[in-house]
């Protein structure tokens, strides 16, 4: 069972979700949200980190907007919130905020000092934007959207980068699939893994387009990533 923490900005305050490992003190692992807020699935991941023996937090990203968001993708009524919030949200003030997470997570005594971010959807976008533009040691990103925009970033990268791309992914299109490999694929700090076959959220259970058995591959070659990037 996780609990609750206060983050505080100099442009306000928001919550996180944090789930402790067994051990009294371990890596830090921000758990980046997709566009349904910290909802079951993100603090599920955040569990699961936990129990795989890092000190993770969620933090509420949309906070600027509406705190408190949680919903699902199982209804047309929730979507339509979803892309709502996705199409308002301020990308770089997320990825501040994202910063301030990291901060906040390294002072907390569970922290052994070195910490990851791993993030899906929009949280993978942010993901590969927390490896350009914090202090983070490691990150990773499923399925993100809009990469391929901010691909002049890379320039920026100094610590290891993993992505997750689903081939058929109908919000990454092939041609955005494909600046990214030109861009990335030969970059010395980035792996990049693709998914034949596989659409948006592949990895997300219970959603339209969730594969078992990628999600597994994906999520075993997420860890062995960290569990080098961070040792």
């Amino acid at each position: 069972m996780g609990e609750t923490v206060k983050i505080t900005t100099p442009d306000g305050e928001f919550s996180a979700y944090v789930a402790r490992p067994a051990a009294a003190r371990a890596p830090a692992m921000v758990v980046i949200q997709e566009i349904f807020g910290v909802n079951k699935i993100m603090r599920d991941i955040a569990d699961a980190y936990a129990a795989d023996g890092y000190l993770a937090i969620c933090p509420d990203l949309f906070w600027r907007l509406e705190p408190g968001v949680d919903i699902t993708d199982q209804s047309e009524a929730e979507w339509k919130k979803a892309f709502e919030l996705f199409n308002a949200f301020d990308v770089d003030l997320g990825v501040r905020d994202i910063a301030a997470t990291i901060a906040q997570i390294r002072a907390d005594p569970g922290c052994a000092g070195r910490a990851g971010a791993v993030g899906f959807c929009l949280g993978g976008l942010l993901a590969f934007l927390t490896a350009t533009r914090t202090d983070i040691d490691a990150s990773v990103g499923y399925y993100g959207v809009g990469i391929e925009r901010r691909l002049a970033e890379a320039d920026k990268l100094a610590a290891p980068l993993l992505l997750h791309i689903a081939e058929n992914d109908q919000f990454v299109p092939k041609e955005a699939q494909a600046l990214i490999l030109a861009a990335l694929k030969n970059h010395p700090h980035v792996d990049i893994y693709t998914y034949p076959g596989r659409d948006h959220a592949f990895a997300r259970k219970g959603g339209e387009h969730y594969d078992a058995a990628d999600a597994v591959t994906a999520n075993a070659r997420t860890l062995a990533f960290f569990q080098k990037a961070l040792a």
